[in-house]
């Protein structure tokens, strides 16, 4: 019959190799912020040095991603690794430019845009009809905005004329941001030509 003595050391040794085996599944994952420019496979790389579906994928179900193509800056992912992977930002990575505020002028946008394809969740067509000085206006402030790119973005604000998730209402096809940004010129300003002009004296509109 064992001693108490032994069954007690027994004990200790299986609840230390219990917190060692915990500790090390602690310690197996890292946590990441979404930056302006990223995409699941930039961060593949950058934590793993190299990204594939396997990687991509490890990311996605980690967080429950619905949609690995859309992500957005200042959301938190959890990025599985053995403890060993440390991050390593990559050469074509920019810094988020500062988010627009009505109170100040809107900083210049970043070209490094999300490389995402945008939602399209929208199917039917949709023509702008601003013609003339008022196609003009509305080219010249996507430029200012977004440099033309339907997917730039801007903490809260994406795609070519930066609009909110919550005017887009999850659609970020190409043809929903068009439409959005006509009827939001239309409600706000009347036009795309005096959209101009508040953004040329305020530096947004």
């Amino acid at each position: 019959m064992k001693s108490l003595k032994t069954v007690l050391l027994s004990t200790a040794v299986l609840a230390g190799f219990g917190l060692f085996l915990g500790g090390k599944d602690a310690f197996a994952d890292e946590q990441y912020t979404v930056q302006s420019g990223d995409t699941l496979s930039t961060i593949a790389t950058n934590f793993y040095g190299y990204s594939s579906d396997d990687t991509i994928n490890a990311i996605v179900e980690a967080n429950e991603i619905a949609d690995k193509n859309l992500i957005f800056v200042g959301e938190a992912l959890i990025i599985p690794t053995d403890g060993t992977a440390t991050y390593t930002e990559s050469a074509n990575t920019t810094a988020a430019a500062s988010v627009q505020q009505p109170s100040e002028p809107a900083a210049s946008q970043s070209s490094n845009t999300q490389s995402a394809a945008a939602s399209t969740q929208s199917s039917s067509s949709y023509s702008s009809s601003a013609s003339g000085s008022e196609a003009s206006a509305k080219e010249w402030i996507a430029n200012k905005e977004s440099g033309g790119s339907y997917t730039a973005t801007n903490g809260q604000y994406y795609g070519r004329y930066q609009l909110t998730n919550s005017y887009l209402n999850g659609d970020y096809s190409a043809t929903n941001q068009e439409k959005v940004a006509d009827e939001y010129v239309a409600s706000r300003y009347g036009s795309w030509s005096a959209a101009k002009a508040f953004w040329e004296a305020n530096g947004w509109y």
